[in-house]
């Protein structure tokens, strides 16, 4: 902790240095969770950001937990849209997280929805915008990435606020934000302003639906009639597992690296080991997927993406 506290701050000591000031690659979660503890102990003049990876197997049928989604895209929001950094900022990710591919930049910076009391904002308008970017609503709001209607208030959970935040509205005139105790639902205090980012890594419009069918189409061929992912996703309903889909869904994706091209890596120990462990798995995984479709009676149909679509693979990995 205390070297990439020192690296850092001689990174921001540059002219003109990145708005993110080094990144610095874990083995793992728990070593970055540690990392992270260190080093809010040790340099607390420091800014920090943390990008986890996934929280399932690699071509899972389950989609990753909504709060780890919630954290990746906060942190992505933020990396697409600084622009610079009054003090050293460091990005603490995960091996797993690197390896994989990520939203473009371009598109997640153009994402995020800003509000501010006595704004104009059409409720309906802000209700479908969290529908979109993978909000779930729920009777009562107390998890990250939920959000509830009641009459003219909506309350929700943004990623990277402690407290829940309620949106009072009279008419399309946005007249508070205050956030609340998600236990007693009592005011904690006021917002002047509001950014939100979406909780999810893709929309599900016309235009993404129509890219996943074209591009699924292309590389398995017809789908059959139990393929649920495909039916799913063609009547515009989330899927479990869908996010394994990705690349389908965007015209591109990046890497963190290309989020942060002039950004120092500070590789921890054994950092390339974990990598290396990482790409079997992936191939392990994705040849017992594609074995998978040769047997009878497997249950619904599993077609998995090449790994080079969504992970980097060996060679991408050295450079």
């Amino acid at each position: 902790g205390l070297v990439a506290a020192d690296i850092a701050r001689a990174v921001a000591a540059r002219r003109n240095p990145p708005a993110i000031t080094l990144l610095v690659v874990c083995r793992d979660g728990t070593r970055m969770a540690a990392l992270s503890r260190a080093i809010a102990f040790f340099a607390p003049d420091l800014a920090r950001l943390e990008l986890p990876a996934w929280d399932c197997l690699p071509y899972d049928r389950a989609s990753p937990h909504a709060t780890v989604l919630a954290q990746r895209m906060m942190t992505l929001s933020r990396i697409a849209r600084m622009k610079g950094n009054e003090k050293p900022t460091i990005l603490l990710t995960t091996v797993n997280a690197l390896l994989q591919r990520v939203p473009a930049q371009a598109v997640v910076a153009t994402r995020s929805l800003s509000a501010a009391p006595g704004n104009l904002l059409d409720m309906e308008g802000v209700q479908s915008w969290l529908e979109l970017n993978g909000y779930n609503r729920s009777s009562t709001v107390r998890e990250p990435g939920e959000y509830a209607v009641r009459g003219g208030i909506i309350d929700l959970y943004p990623p990277g606020l402690d407290l829940p935040i309620r949106l009072d509205f009279f008419g399309d005139t946005l007249e508070s934000i205050r956030s609340f105790d998600a236990e007693s639902q009592r005011t904690i205090g006021q917002l002047r302003s509001l950014d939100l980012v979406p909780v999810a890594e893709f929309q599900l419009t016309t235009e993404t639906i129509r890219s996943f069918r074209r591009g699924y189409a292309e590389i398995f061929g017809a789908p059959t009639r139990d393929d649920l992912l495909y039916e799913s996703i063609s009547e515009g309903r989330r899927h479990p597992g869908m996010e394994h889909w990705l690349p389908l869904f965007q015209p591109r994706l990046d890497t963190l690296f290309d989020y942060l091209p002039e950004t120092p890596v500070f590789l921890e120990p054994l950092a390339d080991d974990a990598a290396q462990e990482r790409l079997k798995q992936i191939q392990d995984y994705y040849e017992a997927r594609r074995a998978a479709l040769d047997e009878p009676h497997s249950g619904p149909p599993y077609r998995p993406l090449p790994p080079d679509r969504l992970y980097i693979p060996e060679a991408e990995w050295q450079e």
